[in-house]
């Protein structure tokens, strides 16, 4: 840090040395005249420097609702490319997509077919979880959102897929060492209970022990056992999924982590 130093001692004592010699210089019969004392000037306030706030880190939390209008560093995302038979795990954004905030709400812009992006909160892992979520269609009719539960690099995860069009998958997938990504399906079915459209739904799903719960818009939709892969604990996520009919817009409003 840098402080302005002023120096009005030094000022002082010259002026005096000054003052003393012209009260010696004068004839005896008429003293000089003593010279007018002027006051000196005030000593300048020191400048201090601003205070510096440290930064403050994210407080975890591990059941809450997230609105994605503050901190979001925990939530991160990976990205699966299914323009092939195969799909595969991909390091780096292939195509036109965007997946961020904005205005208190997640946003996936998918602009190119078969984009498959998951986001996942990586602060803690979950056995029992319940997830909630409210999403808002803004593009085509025709996407996929998808919630995940205990997932893990090693034994993969438990997905709920749901279409705007009124059908629904549960799947478990898997990532393999050479980056394939190999879905199981687990269930599917259909719903009258999905909003098609430009319209806003409420998805829910509960993970507990070796039973898989999916709720639409508050009705409970499907409720099975799962011991083929009986995962115990991972992470929670949510994607989305293009395929060949765009744009894909979707914000995402909030997602609420509790137990079940």
């Amino acid at each position: 840090m840098k402080y302005r130093i002023t120096k009005p001692f030094l000022f002082l004592v010259g002026f005096i040395l000054i003052v003393s010699l012209a009260c010696g210089i004068g004839t005896p019969e008429e003293p000089a005249a003593p010279a007018p004392v002027e006051e000196a000037a005030p000593a300048q306030p020191v400048e201090q420097p601003p205070t510096e706030v440290p930064p403050t880190e994210p407080v975890a939390q591990q059941f809450y609702t997230e609105t994605f209008d503050g901190d979001t560093t925990q939530w991160t995302y990976f990205l699966v490319d299914a323009r092939e038979s195969v799909p595969v795990r991909v390091e780096e954004d292939f195509g036109t997509m965007f997946v961020g905030t904005e205005d208190g709400r997640l946003l996936y812009n998918l602009e190119s077919e078969w984009q498959w992006p998951y986001v996942t909160y990586d602060t803690y892992e979950y056995d029992n979880v319940r997830m909630d979520v409210v999403v808002e269609n803004r593009g085509v009719n025709n996407n996929w959102v998808s919630l995940i539960c205990r997932y893990t690099q090693d034994e993969g995860w438990y997905e709920f897929n749901i279409a705007n069009n009124g059908l629904y998958n549960i799947y478990h997938a898997i990532v393999r060492s050479d980056g394939a990504v190999i879905y199981t399906e687990i269930a599917d079915g259909g719903s009258n209970k999905i909003k098609a459209g430009k319209e806003t739904n409420e998805y829910a799903i509960v993970c507990k022990d070796r039973q898989l719960e999916l709720y639409i818009n508050g009705y409970e939709t499907r409720i099975l056992e799962e011991n083929n892969y009986a995962l115990r604990d991972g992470l929670i996520g949510i994607g989305v999924a293009s395929r060949d009919i765009l744009p894909v817009k979707l914000e995402v409003d909030s997602i609420t982590i509790s137990q079940p």
